[in-house]
């Protein structure tokens, strides 16, 4: 281990910058190889007792440095950049250095993707390219003038209006860009190719065209149409809700293959992952062209929210992230189906966020202290982050929070602020006090409500006792009651909603709980009634209620709210798993009563259900959500039940799923929601028929739906049903996938998938193998996260061997990636430091593994952050 160990970071250490930075001029004379960057920054001091100015940098070889064009000799190199001795009052900074992007595996500053060559700098990337003041609390004016060569890279790329160009001798030309609106170097953006181009343009609210580029690799233009179509959505969708428009004159997107996260929100020029912008019908799926809608919208309405208004420091990434993930959440609903898009966001909170809230890693949304920010990048800041906002939506109705929106913005555009800055202006402009509800933003952990019910028939009254409890995190041992929004709907058992009253005044539907225990008296209601509780998920609990298979049944079919539908039937199947899970672990017989089972033939049978609704509604839940609901782990035992669950429906409702998958199917492919949402529901059904007895019918219908495909989305869900339920097609289907698609790298990571995923017990060694397979590389991050971060994340039952042998793997595979791109290897390493979750052996050998990684020469900040956090007692 590297005996020089990280030192943590404290928020309450905040201290502001000693110098700022107003305007940056930055030349880039670019190559592979070796390219020379010159700075020119105008530097003023702001603290008056400072005589040194002190830049980040990392991996640059220093040429020059000048103050007022006159060579300055007094400064000096350290590990994390360099320290300019007695510098004047305010000053031009000239610096040139020379980078390496060939070299650059990391893939932050600027580095080789493909072809071309493109920068990635939030959230420390830019001190891989210069020395600078690296923080975002630093806003500057940046001019970028590009130079290189015309036939290897024809288009040069960056922030803001393309203001001139011109050509040089040897083939070479060169680009200047302006971007009028201060911004901290974290948004600053370089990309320098030669691509296929789709241009359109967008007229704004007060009349203004502007200009829109998607810049794709070769031979992929057909493929951009979608992003285009979304980007134009995001774009008026931001102006009618947000009353927010557009404010360059052109707006460009660009699509490469190499990259560590989704996408980027640079100023004017979006850099974004492959994966959120390619699609046509044969290579993409339906999901495919929603995550790209959703991302496309994200990236894009961080124009107002992450770059007009930026963070002070990285403790409030939530701020611009947890914000902009609500406004992107807000926009796919609005297009599309609301229920079924807040079902999906409450899928991955259930099953990521409230693991990572039980795990080592626990944080606030913004959290106290950080070693290394990339390991902040998570779905607690971001979905739990936009949970908090949605929350604040919630406490003040949408009139208010738009007001509260734009105070927001009259008070900081231009400005670096905090999520106390953001409170502020939602409580100032809506009169609602907030104040307890921060807590929210300095409490880590998943809260739990515990509700108890009495009914007086005498009197006809209903009292409700919610008590609240946050489990203590590893970093945060005393908890605090939360101010909760608790959002409920009674009914009588005829399906009539019982309106909410006491002492003759009526009671909003949405209860606001703030102590440790809450008591709740209803008036005028003539029978016991039964409740629907968190509705629509309003906030991030875990729920407690002791709710009869009836009353499940009832809301199933009757409560208002959709997304509570569907949470009544995984309350319903959450019961019987637990039940099963016990029962397998002590050689029980497993069951489920008829009336469960017929509670979702009656979902198959109803003809008023949104069809979207029905496919998430008949969805098992996934084996880690499945984990959450359990102290104790015990993966063999949840895959046995679950599988046993899919094969008992199968059998059980053959005829209906047959039924509706034929009555769902659709002469042609279109992309429209209800389109989208027929799909779902057939290949929902597909899944299910899938675990039939009668495999050799389910085998011939996945096979035929395989073969008859025409558009990607039913081609991959009967190859995902024939690998999931071991199918005897799957080997066939898979060998024709693969020589169909392995040239393209985004369809072939479907493929990757679905190997990682596989039940079969030599999954692992077939993982193994793949490593070696001409389409995997170790150098592309979505190759590894398809088949390495596919495995480990969502193959439990394996990964989690008894053996330990998935641990071993994935130790290897940290070993490997450590230096070569630790932001990679820190995704990768999370369900290993879960180690707490799981039975004595299980745990022991996670230990092992960590204690052997923690030894190993030049550990990454990224990965020792972790695994300390992991072996503390």
């Amino acid at each position: 281990m590297n005996s020089n160990q990280p030192i943590a970071k404290y928020r309450l250490d905040y201290a502001k910058p000693d110098f700022t930075i107003t305007d940056i001029d930055l030349d880039f004379d670019l190559s592979p190889e070796i390219t020379t960057v010159t700075a020119r920054s105008r530097v003023i001091k702001q603290n008056v007792s400072a005589t040194n100015l002190v830049l980040d940098g990392e991996a640059l070889k220093l040429l020059a440095i000048n103050i007022n064009d006159i060579p300055w000799q007094d400064y000096t190199l350290t590990v994390t950049g360099l320290e300019v001795h007695s510098v004047p009052d305010e000053f031009i900074l000239t610096i040139v250095n020379e980078i390496k992007p060939i070299d650059n595996s990391a893939l932050e500053g600027l580095y080789v993707s493909g072809d071309a060559l493109c920068t990635q700098c939030e959230a420390e990337g830019f001190r891989h390219i210069t020395y600078y003041l690296d923080r975002p609390d630093v806003l500057a004016r940046f001019s970028t003038r590009i130079t290189a060569n015309k036939k290897q890279y024809p288009y040069l790329l960056s922030n803001g209006n393309r203001i001139a160009q011109g050509q040089l001798e040897n083939d070479r030309h060169w680009v200047q860009w302006q971007d009028p609106f201060p911004k901290p170097c974290y948004l600053f953006a370089l990309v320098a190719g030669d691509f296929d181009v789709l241009q359109d343009n967008f007229i704004t609210r007060s009349n203004r065209q502007v200009t829109l580029e998607i810049y794709v690799d070769k031979g992929n233009l057909d493929r951009s149409e979608w992003a285009m179509t979304c980007l134009k959505n995001s774009m008026r969708w931001d102006e009618n809700r947000f009353n927010l428009e557009y404010d360059l004159d052109i707006f460009m997107i660009v699509a490469v293959d190499f990259f560590n996260m989704g996408a980027m929100e640079n100023k004017g020029l979006n850099i974004f992952n492959s994966k959120y912008v390619l699609a046509k019908p044969e290579t993409a799926t339906d999901d495919d062209y929603l995550a790209i809608e959703a991302v496309i919208g994200h990236e894009y309405f961080h124009n107002w929210t992450g770059n007009r208004v930026t963070c002070q420091d990285w403790f409030q990434l939530s701020l611009k992230e947890g914000l902009t993930v609500f406004r992107d959440q807000e926009f796919s609903a609005d297009l599309g189906s609301r229920a079924v898009k807040r079902i999906d966001d409450v899928k991955i909170l259930r099953s990521v966020q409230f693991a990572e809230d039980a795990s080592p890693m626990a944080h606030p949304i913004r959290p106290d202290q950080v070693i290394e920010m990339n390991n902040f990048y998570t779905v607690t800041v971001y979905e739990k982050g936009a949970e908090v906002i949605r929350m604040i939506h919630t406490l003040l109705g949408e009139e208010k929070f738009q007001a509260g929106m734009k105070l927001y913005f009259q008070r900081y555009d231009g400005c670096a602020a905090t999520c106390d800055d953001f409170v502020k202006a939602m409580q100032d402009a809506s009169g609602i006090n907030l104040s307890h509800f921060k807590l929210w933003y300095s409490q880590s952990g998943t809260p739990e409500l515990t509700i108890n019910d009495d009914y007086d028939a005498d009197k006809q009254q209903y009292r409700l006792t919610i008590k609240q409890f946050t489990p203590a995190t590893q970093e945060q041992a005393e908890k605090q009651p939360l101010h909760i929004p608790l959002d409920i709907e009674l009914y009588h058992r005829n399906g009539e909603i019982i309106p909410l009253q006491f002492q003759g005044d009526f009671i909003d539907h949405v209860l606001n709980i703030h102590n440790g225990e809450e008591i709740f008296i209803f008036d005028n209601v003539r029978e016991k009634p039964i409740i629907a509780l968190l509705r629509n998920f309003s906030a991030p609990v875990k729920l407690h209620y002791d709710y009869q298979d009836d009353e499940l049944i009832f809301l199933m079919q009757h409560t208002t709210n959709a997304f509570n539908r569907y949470d009544a039937a995984q309350m319903l199947l959450a019961k019987y798993i637990a039940i099963n899970v016990s029962n397998h672990q002590h050689s029980n017989s497993m069951i489920i009563p008829e009336s469960v089972i017929d509670a979702f033939r009656s979902v198959l049978l109803s003809s008023s259900l949104d069809p979207a609704l029905m496919a998430q509604i008949l969805t098992l839940p996934s084996e880690n959500e499945i984990a959450n609901q359990f102290k104790v782990v015990d993966p063999d035992a949840i895959h046995v039940v679950r599988e046993w669950l899919l094969t008992l429906f199968a059998d059980e409702m053959f005829d209906e799923l047959f039924a509706v998958y034929q009555h769902n199917k659709a002469a042609s492919y279109r992309i429209d929601h209800i389109d989208i949402a027929k799909r779902a529901l057939k290949n929902a059904c597909l899944t299910i028929l899938a675990f039939a007895s009668e495999q050799d019918i389910v085998d011939k219908l996945v096979n035929k739906q395989y073969q008859q495909a025409d558009n990607m989305t039913d081609c991959l869900a009967a190859l995902n049903a024939a690998v999931k339920a071991q199918l005897p097609c799957k080997d066939i289907l898979l060998n024709d996938f693969d020589h169909r698609w392995h040239q393209d790298g985004l369809v072939i990571d479907k493929w990757f998938i679905l190997q990682a995923t596989s039940p079969q017990k030599d999954a692992l060694a077939n993982v193994k193998a793949l490593l070696t397979h001409r389409s995997f590389s170790l150098n592309n991050p979505n190759r590894i996260r398809s088949l390495i971060g596919a495995f480990v994340n969502n193959n439990p039952a394996l990964f989690h061997a008894i053996d330990g042998i998935g641990y071993n793997f994935l130790v290897e595979i940290l070993v490997e990636l450590n230096q070569k791109n630790p932001q990679v290897a820190s995704r990768l390493i999370d369900p290993l430091i879960r180690l707490k979750r799981y039975d004595k052996t299980r745990c022991e050998l996670m230990r092992q593994a960590l204690k052997r990684l923690l030894k190993i020469d030049n550990l990454s900040r990224d990965l020792y952050e972790k695994i300390t956090k992991a072996l503390e007692v």
